[in-house]
């Protein structure tokens, strides 16, 4: 070789020449909705991140029947792609936030599914629950399967015994502030990806909505 380093190529033909050693991170495909992956030219094996997306925060006219919503879960996994040229991406969306009542009680909405699908090899992350409307458990953080490392998310707290209704936190996000406290009617929304949303309750007649779940996402980093 004229450069150290090299690696002897050879063609079909025969023909070998000295050419550099093409190894190592390539590139990096993220999907924020859902679409396709397509295999670029060269590329062997991928790590995969996948996340589901967060609940929404349940709603209520009083202080101790709201929830945060919970995170999604998550999962990392290592594949060889030689053989695989394409695989559906599906990213799930956060669960939509609950209009406010000053008469009535709703849970929160659950957030999708997040999920790489190449035929032969599955990974789900699933969305994590809407908040519920009990104050005398967690709304449970959602799961994932199929990785080589499955996180369980976080779990939407309780208003319950002095504490908040916080949004669970995801392996990519910050769970979401409620907006019910006496001293702001601002929430500050989930964080991130996969996270879940505050609850919500009136205060003084008036109501408030509680906040949507953060969206999944999947993140394909493509090695030669």
């Amino acid at each position: 070789p004229s450069v150290s380093g090299q690696v002897l190529s050879a063609t079909t033909a025969g023909v070998a020449s000295w050419a550099a050693a093409e190894s190592g991170l390539a590139s990096v495909q993220t999907f924020t909705s859902s679409g396709t992956w397509t295999r670029p030219t060269g590329i062997t094996k991928v790590i995969m991140e996948v996340q589901g997306a967060g609940g929404s925060g349940s709603n209520s006219p009083n202080t101790e029947q709201v929830q945060g919503g919970a995170a999604g879960g998550y999962a990392k996994k290592f594949l060889d792609v030689s053989s695989i040229s394409t695989s559906t991406i599906t990213v799930g969306a956060g669960g939509s936030a609950v209009t406010g009542s000053t008469s009535s009680t709703s849970a929160g909405n659950d957030g999708g599914d997040s999920s790489w699908a190449d035929g032969t090899n599955t990974i789900t992350a699933n969305g994590g629950d809407g908040g519920v409307t009990t104050n005398d458990q967690p709304t449970v953080g959602a799961t994932a399967t199929g990785g080589d490392i499955n996180v369980q998310g976080g779990d939407g707290f309780s208003r319950y015994s002095g504490s908040m209704p916080i949004g669970g936190t995801s392996m990519m996000g910050f769970g979401g502030m409620p907006r019910m406290q006496t001293r702001t009617t601002v929430s500050r929304p989930p964080r991130g990806y996969g996270s879940g949303g505050g609850g919500a309750h009136a205060y003084s007649g008036t109501a408030y909505d509680s906040d949507a779940g953060a969206v999944g996402i999947v993140i394909v980093w493509e090695f030669k």
